[in-house]
């Protein structure tokens, strides 16, 4: 059964879902391939949204570096697998869609690794942020570029003048 709750975030209203106490979704306002607010259950305090939320909020203070919640990540066996491998890249790191298609075992896959990329339930805390084009450059983002231009300048610490 599927139950959701809604937390603030400095990136704007961030919606919670977990499927049996576990979760498996966290959605931004506008974002694409947002699953329909019918499919989210009813609203509810579960203890998972209170680690969700105690770890989303230690992130935001600069915190906590990397998120230890149970996760429910339902996909293809391709997209799990890209999933397993952003959570793998360390905070404040980037990898390209073809680092990963790389380390897949699939070196021309980088526009399938895209896709599953922009498919991921559960943003920010697998951090589909992290990875740019081949260059550098910043691609698509489901929550939208500037969001993920502003957790990438938020992961990279302070500027240094």
């Amino acid at each position: 059964m599927k139950q959701h709750t809604v937390i603030d975030s400095p990136y704007g209203p961030l919606t919670l879902v977990a499927d049996d106490g576990v979760l498996c979704g966290l959605y931004m306002t506008g974002q694409r391939h947002r699953p329909q607010e019918e499919t989210f259950g009813p609203r509810d305090d579960l203890p998972a949204f209170g680690e969700a939320a105690d770890q989303l909020k230690a992130y935001f203070a600069g915190e906590l570096k990397e998120f230890t919640l149970e996760l429910r990540l339902r996909g293809t066996p391709f997209q799990c697998s890209v999933w397993e491998q952003l959570r793998k890249i360390p905070y404040g790191e980037t990898r390209s869609y073809g680092e990963l298609a790389d380390i897949l075992g699939n070196p021309t896959a980088s526009r399938a690794v895209g896709l599953a990329n922009g498919k991921n339930p559960v943003g920010i805390i697998v951090p589909c942020h992290r990875v740019v084009g081949a260059n550098g450059s910043l691609t698509g983002y489901g929550g939208g570029l500037d969001r993920k231009q502003r957790l990438l300048d938020f992961e990279s610490g302070p500027a240094l003048f």
